[in-house]
């Protein structure tokens, strides 16, 4: 079947549909939930050919970052490039079909760098339907030489939004706490690295707790929750100077800070005169603006990406629940029903689904429900697994699994599909917690 002719759109009802791209349905792609299985798009990655050996680790470097980024969306079928006949020279001139087609592969992406004048690289690269023996896009980029690895997550993404009809997410990064230590003297540390790992930094030195950072929409800044002389401060971290401000010091506990959708004012938990509530923190002023007001435990807010309404957790029904209110504080309408006790909502960017933790019978889970309450599907489960976080397209989460070892415990990240297909070990230097994932760069 040709290329050309898949479009994948993945929905709720955790199904891939295949169409023509003038429209005609072609056939139906099922994803088994039950067994974890799908059937997946055979598709080629060439090394990128490169024309001066200074260009090697770029051209050798453009494939791999691409063949990994679409192989661990679990969509794609890639065979191992040694296994490749065409050479990147030919294949980035114009492919031979025939061998790509033995080869058992729908699709072939191929490229080549050359060097400009200035020193900086120009990157090329083309996506081909192998069976209709045709272009379906290509681009060319021209980048510094540090750059190229944000070029070829630029190139996934289109990639990915070709074949799936959806925007991609790899050009984004991850923000998370790094752990070690012993549970008594745990040392967390700010830490933040590209969504597949790579480029990891560490912001703060550790000399000072950290918890729950997030990003801001424009991703320059990330507000997290710190103890200073063990006063819990909300900070905001520039990441384009490294410097740390206090946003707000308050007299009492604060919890779970994160910015509106307009990136004006944080929203958080503040705990005051023996009771917690949700309140609002603008940017500019500083002046904090209370938003609830019930005699119980409100806290977790997350924004909608449209700003109307706030998701949030409370236990003003006697246990811990989730619940949806304007973004006003107004109109407030409990959404979880099910057993068990719910936390840590946080709203998808594409607006359908909230992400939550779920405890129930001694099990923790990470599920997802509609905002009118429908729909709720738990997606994976563990001793302890909490924190989930959206990718910039909707359609992955990232949170972090906990489990005791000895008088330790070992905290790591993962990723899954929204579908509970596909879970992932994301590797750190060091135990994680708490990640928090940014909007692309292009946004």
């Amino acid at each position: 079947m040709p290329i050309l002719r898949r479009l994948w759109i993945l929905n709720l009802l955790v199904l891939l549909l295949v169409t023509t791209l003038n429209g005609h349905a072609n056939a139906q792609l099922e994803l088994d939930i039950t067994r974890g299985t799908v059937k997946k798009i055979p598709l080629a990655v060439s090394n990128f050919h490169y024309d001066n050996e200074r260009l090697y680790s770029i051209g050798n470097g453009m494939g791999n970052i691409i063949r990994d980024n679409l192989e661990r969306t679990g969509l794609f079928d890639i065979p191992d490039h040694k296994a490749y006949i065409q050479d990147p020279a030919s294949t980035a001139e114009q492919p031979r079909f025939p061998e790509w087609k033995a080869l058992g592969v729908e699709g072939l992406v191929s490229g080549k760098v050359t060097e400009m004048s200035d020193g900086r690289a120009r990157v090329e690269f083309r996506l081909w339907d192998v069976y209709g023996q045709k272009q379906l896009t290509g681009m060319a980029y021209t980048t510094t030489k540090d750059n190229w690895r944000r070029i070829a997550h630029i190139i996934s993404d289109a990639i990915y939004k070709r074949l799936t009809g959806e925007e991609g997410y790899f050009d984004s990064r991850i923000v998370y706490i790094a752990e070690k230590g012993l549970p008594t003297a745990r040392i967390k540390r700010l830490a933040i690295m590209d969504q597949d790992g790579a480029n990891h930094q560490y912001l703060t030195d550790g000399s000072h707790l950290v918890l729950t950072p997030r990003f801001s929409p424009n991703m320059q800044m990330i507000t997290y929750l710190s103890y200073y002389r063990n006063k819990p401060r909300v900070y905001i971290y520039d990441l384009n100077t490294g410097r740390q401000e206090v946003l707000g010091d308050f007299p009492g506990m604060t919890f779970s800070p994160r910015f509106s959708p307009d990136g004006k004012s944080v929203i958080m938990s503040l705990a005051k005169n023996g009771n917690t509530d949700i309140y609002v923190l603008n940017i500019a002023s500083k002046k904090a603006k209370k938003i609830t007001g019930q005699p119980s435990i409100e806290t977790s807010p997350s924004y909608a990406p449209d700003g109307k309404q706030i998701v949030f957790e409370s236990d003003r029904s006697g246990s811990q629940q989730i619940y949806v209110m304007k973004a006003d504080g107004s109109d407030a309408k409990r959404i979880t029903f099910e057993k068990g006790r719910y936390a840590n909502p946080v709203w998808s960017p594409r607006g359908d689904l909230i992400a939550f933790t779920k405890m129930l019978k001694g099990k923790f889970y990470i599920g997802v429900i509609r905002p009118d309450g429908s729909g709720e599907r738990l997606i994976t489960s563990a001793y302890h697994v909490e924190g989930p976080s959206w990718s910039p397209n909707g359609r992955v989460l990232t949170y972090f699994k906990e489990r005791p070892q000895g008088d330790n415990r070992v905290a790591k990240l993962y990723t899954i599909d929204l579908t509970g297909y596909n879970e992932r070990l994301l590797l750190t230097p060091m135990d994680g917690s708490d990640p928090a994932w940014s909007p692309t760069n292009a946004q």
